[in-house]
């Protein structure tokens, strides 16, 4: 009744309360907001003073806030998603990034045999630095563009193009910084190795370092970005296809630049000697213009301050598995073509689960909070149980057993796309594959425990996973796969007869 609303209006200066629907006859205010059958509504009832002495008057103002169900379901953050859909967004990309690898992996079967690649045997180290770069680089951009994207902070034509010129910009920097101590770092091994270092070597490895680094990262970065605005239109979650997309054409684009550049400067020393010195310089003089760009946009300053240490200890740890490589092809020339295989699956499952977390993360809290309830154990949050972390409950460990799951078909793929391409002179017995799909599973399912506990971990000290967990999660992916292929391959020696698939 009026009488009874008015006395409940003059109870506070400020009275909230919801609005219940009812078949009975509205009064006045139930009236106004009759409109809205299928909405949840909170009224809120302003009085005034003039209102307490009305004897039950209705209230001067009502206003109605209302969240509407209808709206939730046109947010796509709001998007529940299933096994079905996440292996079907996830698995089309992989596959692509997948051939992509395949396709690296018998370039690099063939260009081992070049003679810049024999002579200049730095050249092998430096591979697997050069191929981590996309995830140092592109892959940490398609997660810290997949988070902005989900966020609704690309919606805009302008907020995509400072996004989009920022990180452009802020990739080549750390791209021709990364590129030069790759190459530097790959010199100083192949010097211990050899116990020797020829300076038109030196300078060879270190142009055609910057200048691969600097156009792929180019190229790779507008498919990136090209990718995610695509995504976001589409209704696709693009944290599941940003970062196979953004690695399906790395490898292959990194071997091919590298062979091509690496020839050109091999065949110029002793007529051209001061070509690949330009190179350098002009690579090191643009490195200020680069960084001045990047440091102007505010959506790039921050990585541009804080996000090398990550960068430079990924490539620390490509390099080390670079060395492995270095020794394993001297003695099994068939491994070069299955190591960008296992190295590329491995790093693209896990930068997929990184960007989920993270992306998860940034919505459901603020950096450095890992809980709503004070009362909880962070450390149990963060230091989850191998049991937790693959069978649990949460999204997260559902999204590691669809991840998990493409392991063992997408190897048998490639791998056999690989023995088919190669006119079967791979000799895959079913030892070998029993042996290769044991140390991928193992490598898979070893980043993917880490990298649920080092995202939450980086999350709790206020380091934003985007810009930092993926470089390190690829690159131990690297040293892991290179390592296992390794081991698989010994094994194999030792036990089958000294028979390895393409040993010769």
């Amino acid at each position: 009744s009026k009488e009874s609303y008015g006395f409940e209006a003059m109870e506070s200066q400020n009275h909230i309360q919801p609005c219940s629907k009812t078949n009975e006859n509205p009064s006045p205010s139930s009236a106004f907001t009759s409109e809205i059958e299928n909405d949840m509504e909170l009224t809120l009832v302003v009085s005034s003073s003039e209102t307490e002495n009305d004897n039950g008057r209705l209230p001067d103002v009502v206003v109605v806030a209302k969240v509407s169900d209808e709206d939730e379901e046109q947010e796509p953050n709001q998007i529940q998603e299933t096994y079905l859909s996440i292996a079907i967004q996830v698995f089309i990309p992989f596959l692509i990034a997948g051939f992509g690898m395949v396709c690296a992996g018998l370039v690099l079967d063939k260009i081992q045999h070049w003679p810049v690649f024999e002579e200049v045997t730095e050249l092998v180290i430096l591979i697997p630095a050069l191929l981590g770069l996309k995830g140092n680089l592109e892959m940490t951009l398609a997660s810290r563009l997949s988070t902005q994207a989900n966020l609704g902070h690309m919606d805009t034509t302008k907020q995509l193009m400072e996004m989009i010129v920022g990180n452009l910009t802020l990739i080549q920097c750390q791209a021709i910084v990364v590129g030069f101590l790759g190459s530097v770092v790959a010199v100083v091994m192949g010097g211990i190795k050899s116990n020797t270092v020829k300076l038109d070597h030196a300078y060879l490895l270190c142009a055609s370092s910057l200048v691969t680094v600097s156009l792929a990262s180019l190229v790779l970065g507008l498919i990136t970005a090209g990718v995610i605005v695509l995504s976001r239109h589409c209704h696709i979650n693009p944290d599941n296809v940003a970062t196979p997309i953004a690695a399906s054409l790395g490898d292959i684009t990194s071997l091919a630049l590298l062979s091509w550049i690496a020839t050109i400067l091999y065949d110029s020393i002793g007529t051209q000697d001061w070509l690949a010195p330009l190179i350098i310089v002009s690579y090191i003089l643009a490195i200020p213009l680069w960084a001045w760009i990047a440091k102007r946009n505010l959506h790039t300053r921050d990585v541009l301050y804080n996000g090398w240490t990550p960068v430079m200890g990924a490539m620390m740890i490509s390099s080390m598995g670079g060395l492995i490589l270095d020794f394993m092809v001297a003695k099994f020339e068939g491994i070069a073509v299955f190591q960008p295989v296992i190295n590329g699956v491995g790093g693209n499952l896990v930068a997929v689960q990184a960007s989920r977390i993270s992306t998860a993360l940034h919505k459901q809290s603020v950096l450095g909070i890992l809980t709503s309830d004070s009362n909880a154990d962070e450390d149990t949050v963060i230091f989850i149980s191998p049991v937790a972390g693959f069978c649990g409950k949460t999204v997260h460990a559902r999204t590691t057993r669809v991840l998990m799951a493409m392991v063992i078909p997408g190897h048998l793929i490639f791998v056999y796309t690989i023995d088919y391409v190669k006119g079967g002179d791979t000799s895959l017995s079913s030892l070998f594959i029993f042996v290769y799909l044991c140390a991928a599973i193992t490598q898979v399912a070893t980043l993917l425990y880490v990298a649920y506990i080092m995202i939450h971990w980086m999350w709790k000290r206020k380091i934003d996973p985007d810009n930092s967990a993926i470089p390190y999660l690829t690159s131990m992916g690297d040293l892991l796969g290179i390592s296992l292929l390794a081991i698989a391959f010994q094994f194999l020696y030792l036990v089958a007869s000294h028979d390895t698939p393409g040993d010769r």
